[in-house]
């Protein structure tokens, strides 16, 4: 599947109950070819009506920290679990992840990702570690299929708990150097094959 056969069948989704709600369906954002990749758990008011993934206060302040850490949010690519605001911005269920799950792994597999960040238990229970607590695994290295997975607090909830800011932007530092020893890696090797193609 490619991306505009994944969009239409999101948009046309009808697996759970949430898009009888939704005013819009709410996909991802950034860069299709992203080395680092960001899940959150699903679309609030704000990003229900615009479309747009972490557009209300948390992304906001997710905006910050990605450029605290040396980030282009173009250079990323944002989504969450579900894709369809929960009313009320209620946690999803486990039905309504299950019938999400698809698209999520679609995405993970287009984009090809060697980073992502799970925002928050339910993007980190989905991915990673089904019953894990956010609380014991974050700001740990997860390696699963390849890839890199850094679990750590929703930025929701470091605007609840301001005590939670310090320790996810220990985790975003982390991601910041794996991301640029990564960069260099392949810095490298395109060097190295461009010079032996001559």
């Amino acid at each position: 599947m490619d991306w505009e056969g994944l969009r239409q069948r999101v948009n046309s989704c009808r697996a759970c109950g949430l898009r009888r709600t939704a005013k819009n369906v709410v996909l991802g954002e950034g860069s299709l070819r992203a080395t680092l990749m960001l899940v959150g758990e699903g679309p609030g008011a704000r990003e229900d009506q615009l479309g747009r993934p972490f557009v209300g206060a948390a992304g906001e302040l997710l905006n910050r920290i990605l450029r605290a850490a040396g980030f282009r949010r173009e250079e990323v690519y944002i989504t969450n679990v579900v894709k369809c605001r929960p009313p009320g911005n209620r946690l999803p269920t486990s039905a309504e992840v299950e019938a999400c799950r698809g698209y999520l792994e679609e995405q993970i597999r287009l984009v090809r990702p060697k980073i992502i960040v799970c925002l928050g238990a339910l993007a980190t229970q989905t991915l990673i570690a089904p019953g894990g607590s956010i609380t014991r695994l974050r700001g740990q290295w997860i390696e699963k299929d390849g890839i890199r997975y850094m679990p750590t607090f929703h930025p929701a909830a470091l605007l609840r708990d301001e005590g939670k800011k310090r320790p996810v932007w220990e985790d975003f530092k982390k991601v910041r150097d794996l991301y640029r020893e990564l960069h260099t890696e392949q810095l490298s090797l395109e060097a190295e094959w461009g010079l032996k193609a001559y």
